[in-house]
């Protein structure tokens, strides 16, 4: 009696969440709300303030042509009235949703996937599911290499017979790892009851939950996860074009793409202007809406120029604006064709894209007409606020960064080649993990940390530091020179008679000519002024 009392001050006080300015809202979602705004007000006054709470998808289908924001062409007709509230949201196709369960006489589930978000966004649905991180996580569980990298780091380390070894990760620790970004496989586990101040309900249990990763396997078996950039539950496009939400995985040393955008020209317009920028509008005015670009700016949005002309379609799959993938694996490369990239296998057989001698797997990625595609469609960005030799210029020198440090680790790595061949140190070449000795470590840090960090200093135009110092070729070229005293200390130590020939091919052989500058070659002292 006592449960039933409380459940009834909770619901019976339900406020009129149809007013206000707000789209009209289904009797399901005012039932969850009458309990829902005083169990979790948090989640209740964001979604109330939201874009789904104020316009019913009927007034959003009428808006057309480039504001529009619901791109199907139909929609159930019982969803179309009403505010996209709880109901419309967590009982939707929930014979397709593992975790359904019977609540308060609604069959709701927990996990919202893009499944669920397709019904009124069908083609960013199919978009996102074209993009490399949609496939996130089935892209590092499902290669052998990227999974003997992983276990090095987060592994359990043990040490035992004098010999160290990494056992497998708990659950939980590649949880908030590798998979916090990379995204968690959802499983259902099954119903069980807890007490709660409404008396003892029942609930399922999820195994990997929570989680928001961009590759997040849900349990009606789509990919994803839309609250990664669209943050619930006001599921805002101002919260996904601001940097600050691209900054969660994106920040370095592997991927430091905030910490260099922070250090540009563009992070400091930001900084100082972007409390004035709108972030909402539908298309997005170059100029008008903002005056530098964000990540979204760049990767996805739709882009107007102050003429109304359009400079960049919207898109979720990532890829349209993408010629190279500078993450270097091992080396920077073109763009995978598929966002499947555990299909590539490079010509020693291994699934990455490029060979450890820096040749591409071409077979698996895009070719030169469509790298070319991609680049204007990024230079179109650009080009909003640059001129055409500014541009030009940027992206030449971009591309040789990209050669320079793929010459850079191939130093590297045929040191590294050298101290496996003389058995100082074990690789893939004896079955062994190419990653869980000192010595590889510092080999990897060339290529994992320092020429990316270059890359992406490169690439977006600043972070100044980030090119030399800070993470940048001081560190690369101090990690190749480690490298060599290593090998060189050893060979001292242990002379072969027989010297190992080394397969791998000049960098210039490779990548072509890196050209090289004199120092102060712009400079009109002589440059013996500068040791005087």
């Amino acid at each position: 009696m006592r449960y039933l009392l409380i459940f009834w001050l909770f619901c019976a006080g339900s406020p009129a969440f149809a007013q206000n300015g707000r789209a009209p809202v289904s009797e399901a979602t005012e039932a969850c709300l009458g309990c829902h705004s005083s169990l979790h007000p948090g989640i209740v006054e964001e979604w109330q303030k939201s874009r789904h709470a104020r316009i019913s998808p009927a007034e959003g289908m009428a808006i057309k042509g480039r504001a529009a924001r619901i791109s199907a062409e139909t929609i159930p007709e019982r969803l179309k009235k009403t505010s996209v509230g709880c109901a419309e949201c967590h009982t939707l196709r929930p014979d397709a949703h593992a975790d359904t369960f019977e609540h308060n006489g609604a069959a709701v589930h927990v996990v919202v996937s893009p499944g669920d978000c397709a019904v009124c966004h069908p083609v960013e649905a199919d978009q996102y599911e074209e993009n490399i991180m949609s496939h996130a996580r089935k892209n590092l569980t499902d290669n052998p290499v990227f999974q003997d990298l992983e276990q090095t780091i987060i592994g359990m380390p043990d040490f035992h017979d004098g010999k160290l070894a990494y056992r497998e990760s708990a659950s939980e620790t590649r949880a908030e790892a590798c998979y916090y970004c990379h995204g968690t496989r959802l499983r259902f586990q099954g119903l069980s009851r807890r007490e709660t101040v409404m008396g003892e309900m029942t609930f399922p249990g999820i195994a990997g939950w929570p989680n928001q990763g961009v590759g997040r396997v849900n349990l009606d078996g789509t990919r994803g996860s839309c609250a990664a950039c669209h943050t619930r539950h006001a599921f805002a496009i101002e919260v996904a074009r601001r940097p600050h939400t691209c900054k969660e995985c994106h920040v370095g040393p592997d991927v430091p793409a905030y910490k260099v955008y922070s250090a540009s020209k563009h992070g400091a317009i930001y900084s100082s202007q972007g409390q004035d920028w709108e972030f909402s509008t539908v298309p997005w005015a170059v100029g008008k809406d903002f005056n530098a670009p964000t990540c979204a700016a760049c990767h996805i949005s739709l882009l107007i120029n102050t003429d109304g002309v359009t400079v960049a379609e919207r898109t979720h799959a990532m890829k349209e604006r993408l010629p190279w993938r500078i993450f270097g694996l091992i080396y920077a490369h073109p763009h995978p064709q598929s966002p499947d990239t555990t299909r590539i296998r490079n010509r020693e057989g291994n699934p990455l894209p490029t060979d450890f001698d820096g040749g591409y797997a071409s077979e698996y990625l895009i070719d030169g007409a469509e790298q070319e595609r991609r680049t204007q469609t990024m230079q179109a960005v650009c080009l909003s606020c640059h001129s055409t030799p500014w541009v030009e210029g940027h992206w030449r020198r971009f591309e040789h960064t990209i050669r320079e440090t793929n010459a850079r680790v191939l130093t590297g790595t045929r040191i590294m080649s050298e101290i496996w061949n003389r058995g100082f140190a074990e690789g893939l070449d004896r079955g062994e993990s190419p990653f869980d000795e000192s010595v590889e470590r510092l080999w990897s840090e060339t290529w994992l940390f320092y020429a990316n960090t270059i890359r992406f200093a490169s690439a977006m135009a600043g972070g100044g530091d980030y090119g030399v110092f800070a993470d940048g070729r001081h560190a690369l070229s101090r990690r190749i020179q480690e490298l060599h005293d290593w090998l060189a200390l050893r060979k001292r130590l242990f002379p072969l008679k027989t010297p190992i020939a080394g397969p791998f091919p000049e960098p210039n052989e490779r990548f072509g000519e890196i050209e090289a500058v004199p120092p102060y070659a712009d400079s009109e002292e002589p440059l013996a002024r500068f040791f005087r």
